[in-house]
């Protein structure tokens, strides 16, 4: 598949690439995606919820009344979760929510996210930029000049660029990553996914090792 390489203005250079098929051009595994995508916002969960039991609640151990002859259930000592302000009984402790999934599991559900965005032309691929110093505005006028502006953006550069990065931060509906960083959930989140010239280099290096 052939995909004209832009400027920054929207301009086309006269290039073109050709994205790989093995990377852009498989058959979509939906069930795995579904597994990358599932480890991805379990590892999202922060699994810090936590209540007291009835052994750490601060309280008398006194028994409060007979075993016997009440007319209502045994309620032993203050902390009994019988009580308002007793212990919790099966409440939630403190977990890992991570999976594991392998790693050709994983390439794999990336090409296929990535072949799901080739299908629908939702790959810009623009010539390596930079901007002078981080402005917002300057972010939004590329934005603007690609027509991807008001659209979910995945900008995805060959490496870290500060510059970038801070220009697109403030913009609700954009997101700056490096090749070697994107991952199945962030691909599908994006309406669309505009690649610098040299990160589907570093794609391909990756994911076809």
């Amino acid at each position: 598949m052939e995909v004209s390489v832009l400027n920054i203005n929207g301009q086309e250079t006269g290039r073109k690439v050709t994205l790989n098929e093995a990377i852009f051009g498989i058959e979509p595994n939906d069930h795995v995606i579904y597994l990358d995508v599932k480890r991805y916002l379990a590892g999202q969960r922060q699994g810090t919820a936590k209540t007291k039991e009835r052994s750490e609640r601060s309280g008398s151990t006194r028994k409060l009344g007979r075993q016997k002859g009440g007319g209502g259930a045994r309620r032993g000592d203050i902390n009994s979760p019988v009580l308002v302000g007793g212990g919790r009984v099966f409440g939630p402790q403190p977990r890992d929510y991570s999976i594991k999934l392998n790693k050709k599991v994983k390439v794999l559900a990336r090409k296929s996210a990535l072949s799901y965005k080739a299908q629908e032309n939702a790959i810009i691929v623009v010539d390596d930029f930079d901007l002078a110093s981080p402005k917002t505005k300057d972010f939004i006028n590329i934005a603007k000049n690609l027509k991807v502006e008001g659209k979910k953006t995945l900008v995805v550069l060959p490496e870290v660029n500060k510059n970038v990065y801070l220009s697109a931060r403030n913009i609700q509906k954009a997101e700056v990553m490096t090749a070697n960083a994107i991952n199945t959930y962030k691909i599908l989140n994006a309406d669309v996914l505009v690649m610098a010239e040299s990160s589907l280099k570093t794609i391909d290096n990756i994911l076809n090792k």
